[in-house]
């Protein structure tokens, strides 16, 4: 009787798809010169069960293949053949994509027969690359029979490097992989998963129960002892069984979120297959170095971050890498690196993509952002560096001067910042440095499934927010807080920290069971964004808890401010607000100066250095009101930078920051001859009168404190310093 292979078809397929990620990230190894004798070993194992699994279902374009992959590994594993980067690693790069899209087709159709044909040129050049050098360079002739003539004895010598024709290789599908496994259907997995959030939703009821048996023992304080023994025994049952039910509960969701983790080779490996065929069509050289691919994320995470890894690393591979030619002429090896990593930090999973490229040109961002008119020009020289590189995250944004299909469309990073920030409630950061690479940093949760949400109520209304935005909880007397620029601020570790009502931000309406207010004392939310710090006044915080996080109808998905639904105890449904998009309201929120203080005669240029976004923002405000023109900067060497690249009139430091402190800018700047005599004022939380007189000894002309801080005051101050 005939074997039917169609039975052992699945397994070969998981098992083809696991030695395939073997032999990409051991031909990584070897590429970088990090592969010993032994890992050459199992890269050649896996090429040889690959042939003999195959073989034996009678796949054989797989079976061809992967003999003439296990003819060079072998030559490799014995020493005739010394591995050759140049050589050897495009090669097998190709072949083991090959591979890959040869099971990809087997597991698509089921069907030995839809497979298409070996690769003839790439199995030849497999076949020539596993001769001996000495055999390579100088191929024997077979002498030709008595009686043949020459020419048709003598087979043609086949060329020493022939090139294998170039194929865009789909990627591979996820699957479960292991022999103990089994497999569901992700339709029914998704299911399991919804119904386990109601089950939590609905046991949040319960706990409301043992809330609501308390409030009757009270109430029945009048009652005969009896009964109030029974309503006790019944609270305490009761208590108990939820406790329980709820450590069950826990674990149970747990354990069915875990069905739905895979891990980031899932994406990360076709991600490695797609830069070395867009580096060939470009004519760059790259090596892609993945590291982190086992880290585990939920799938509907990995789903949604497909487009905006690919976007990043087409943004690596045609603004980053140079061409060979540009990189030898700055001194750089010819072939550039672009790196695809991960890694586990607590309840967050951070990706990075990184390059050695040319880095990402300041000026060439703001050419782009004026030509395009997307800020005006004055708007654009208050930023600080940072800001001007996170412009290439707004809408339409390219500094490519062509259109190819590569990129300069202007949607690639406007995709990531959506795609990250909004849908997958994660962080995004940028960072570069000219002539060394950039990278981009992605933050994000292990699940969006169920996230730490903090629970709060304004004007009688309960709204949730996400922990990763939570900074702190004050409380602060509303004597404590300063006026500054026309709006309410505090002073929190060094920082101004703007102080806005959520009620009068997100336009809240009063209800009939408005909790009352402290008269003398405001309740702060603080909330964080990177660099950019917002702190809101809430009337009451409810809980902070592990809540089921449900998406929005169709209908109210555009709704920028809302990022989605959870339910309280008592079935109620509660908004979860978008903090990204409430600081940008925050922004565009800011109440005009009606200053009568007339404006500088001349328009002075002001040099304001603050390590924080809010302090920055807030000294701007209070400058650009009485006519100053105001450039930032993030830290001491970014300010020194700034202030010998340009001229200012005055400068204007904080003294705690990174790189450079204040003290040391100080110095710096009396150094240079333009800047003896320019005023130089610090503006600090530090007290002490030993740091005051440091200030004044580095050459400050004035020392202001932040906790006795008086716009006035700075202003008078500046006006009197410049005459």
């Amino acid at each position: 009787m005939a074997l039917d292979i169609s039975r052992f078809v699945v397994r070969f397929i998981e098992e083809a798809r696991d030695h395939l990620r073997e032999l990409s990230e051991g031909v990584a190894q070897l590429e970088q010169g990090q592969a010993d004798a032994e890992q050459v070993n199992s890269l050649f194992r896996s090429a040889h069960t690959l042939k003999g699994s195959s073989r034996m279902l009678k796949l054989t374009p797989i079976t061809e293949t992967a003999h003439a992959l296990e003819d060079l590994l072998s030559a490799l594993r014995e020493g005739k053949v010394t591995f050759d980067a140049a050589q050897h690693a495009d090669l097998l790069y190709q072949t083991i994509d090959t591979l890959t899209h040869q099971v990809d087709q087997l597991a698509e159709h089921q069907d030995p027969t839809q497979l298409p044909d070996k690769d003839a040129a790439l199995c030849q050049a497999l076949t020539q690359a596993a001769q001996p050098q000495a055999e390579q360079s100088q191929p024997e002739q077979p002498q030709p029979e008595q009686g043949q003539p020459e020419e048709a004895a003598a087979p043609q010598a086949p060329p020493s490097s022939p090139e294998p024709p170039k194929r865009e290789s789909p990627a591979p599908e996820a699957s479960l992989k292991t022999n103990d496994s089994v497999r569901i259907k992700l339709t029914r997995l998704d299911e399991l998963i919804k119904l386990m959030g109601e089950v939590v939703s609905s046991h949040a009821h319960m706990r409301e129960l043992v809330k609501d048996s308390r409030q009757l023992k009270l109430g029945a304080s009048q009652a005969d002892s009896r009964w109030l023994n029974t309503l006790d025994l019944f609270n305490r049952e009761l208590r108990t069984g939820v406790q329980r039910q709820e450590s069950l509960m826990q674990e149970l969701h747990e354990k069915a979120m875990q069905m739905r983790m895979l891990p980031l080779s899932t994406l990360f490996d076709s991600a490695g297959r797609m830069v070395r065929e867009m580096a060939r069509s470009m004519g760059k050289q790259v090596e892609c170095r993945v590291i982190g691919s086992d880290i585990e994320l939920d799938r509907q995470m990995i789903d949604q971050l497909a487009d905006p890894i690919v976007h990043l690393l087409r943004n690596g591979l045609d603004h980053g890498l140079e061409t060979p030619q540009e990189r030898e002429a700055a001194g750089k090896p010819p072939q550039g690196v672009i790196t695809l990593s991960a890694w586990q930090d607590g309840s967050w999973v951070v990706i990075e993509v990184r390059d050695d490229g040319r880095g990402i040109s300041l000026q060439a961002i703001r050419d782009k952002v004026l030509q395009k008119s997307l800020m005006p020009p004055e708007q654009l020289d208050a930023l600080s560096d940072q800001e001007i590189m996170n412009l290439i995250f707004l809408p339409g944004f390219s500094t490519s001067a062509m259109i190819t299909d590569i990129s300069g469309r202007g949607v690639g990073m406007d995709v990531v910042k959506r795609s990250v920030v909004d849908n997958l409630q994660g962080a995004l950061r940028v960072h570069s440095r000219p002539g060394q690479g950039s990278r981009f940093h992605l933050r994000l949760p292990l699940s969006l499934a169920l996230m730490r949400v903090l629970l709060v109520k304004v004007q009688g209304h309960k709204l949730g927010f996400t922990a990763q935005y939570i900074s702190e909880l004050v409380r602060v007397k509303h004597d404590a807080m300063m006026r500054v620029a026309e709006r309410n601020a505090i002073i929190l570790r060094n920082e101004f920290v703007p102080v806005l009502a959520l009620s009068e931000l997100i336009h809240l309406p009063e209800t009939p069971t408005k909790i009352p207010k402290k008269a003398d004392q405001a309740l702060l939310l603080v909330l964080h964004v990177q660099h950019e710090k917002l702190a809101l006044i809430v009337d009451e915080l409810i809980e902070e808890r592990d809540l089921v996080i449900k998406q929005l109808p169709g209908h109210l998905r555009q709704q920028p401010l809302i990022s989605g639904m959870v339910t309280t105890g008592h079935n109620e449904l509660v908004s979860l607000i978008h903090v990204p998009h409430l600081l940008e309201r925050a922004r565009q929120a800011k109440t005009p100066i009606d200053n009568q203080a007339a404006p500088a005669q001349h328009a002075s240029r002001i040099l304001v250095v603050d390590d924080s976004l809010n302090t920055r923002e807030i000294e701007k405000d209070v400058l650009e009101a009485h006519g100053y023109q105001v450039t930032l900067a993030e830290n001491g060497q970014d300010g020194l930078e700034k202030a010998l690249r340009d001229d200012f009139d005055a400068v204007l430091t904080d003294v705690e920051m990174p790189i450079m402190d204040g003290f040391a800018l100080t110095a710096r700047l009396r150094e240079q001859e333009r800047y003896k005599d320019r005023p130089i004022i610090i503006i600090t939380s530090r007290e002490k009168e030993s740091d005051r007189r440091r200030g004044l000894a580095v050459g400050a002309d004035a020392y202001i404190v932040k906790g006795s801080f008086d716009q006035s005051s700075l202003v008078e101050t500046l006006q009197l310093l410049l005459g």
